[in-house]
């Protein structure tokens, strides 16, 4: 991919609307959902690398696809800022990432995930499909170049995708 930082951009599995009672953040993943993220998880491994950090949405459908991945990395951080986080919030989160870190996994929430691919990579996604994840590559080998510097856009895998 590149000499820098891989980062993986994931929105959260399909989601039940059902339940009216529950609020936006406690909805579970869907019969959908609860199939798609084992089968992105297994992508990812085939794929890799896996990344060794992952922040993500403390939202139950963001935590339920995360674990529902089953990629066994232990160094998890769920962060509240990431749910109704803005995409400047989000690289802020992204450039404050330890350098010896050299690839991470942000789990979230359309449509700040496609903006943020676009900032990054400047390529136009319309619309993150549930699930999908983007591999970007940096050019750099400081986290804190993020959005500063070149970024590519190695992938876009999702669900429904053919190979």
């Amino acid at each position: 991919m590149t000499d820098g930082k891989i980062l993986y951009l994931m929105r959260h599995a399909e989601s039940s609307w059902s339940g009216t009672d529950l609020s936006d953040f406690d909805r579970s993943l869907n019969e959908r959902g609860l199939r798609d993220a084992p089968e992105m998880g297994l992508r990812l491994k085939m794929r890799g690398p896996l990344p060794e950090i992952i922040l993500c949405s403390p939202a139950r459908r963001a935590m339920q696809t995360l674990e529902d991945m089953d990629l066994g990395i232990e160094n998890v951080v769920f962060d509240e800022r990431i749910y109704a986080a803005s995409t400047g919030e989000l690289l802020d989160l992204i450039q404050s990432l330890e350098n010896d870190c050299d690839s991470a996994m942000l789990i979230g929430h359309n449509p700040t995930m496609a903006r943020l691919i676009r900032r990054l990579s400047d390529v136009r996604i319309d619309s993150m499909p549930t699930c999908a994840i983007a591999t970007i590559g940096l050019t750099s080998t400081h986290w804190r170049k993020a959005g500063s510097c070149t970024a590519i856009l190695h992938d876009f895998d999702y669900p429904e995708k053919t190979a």
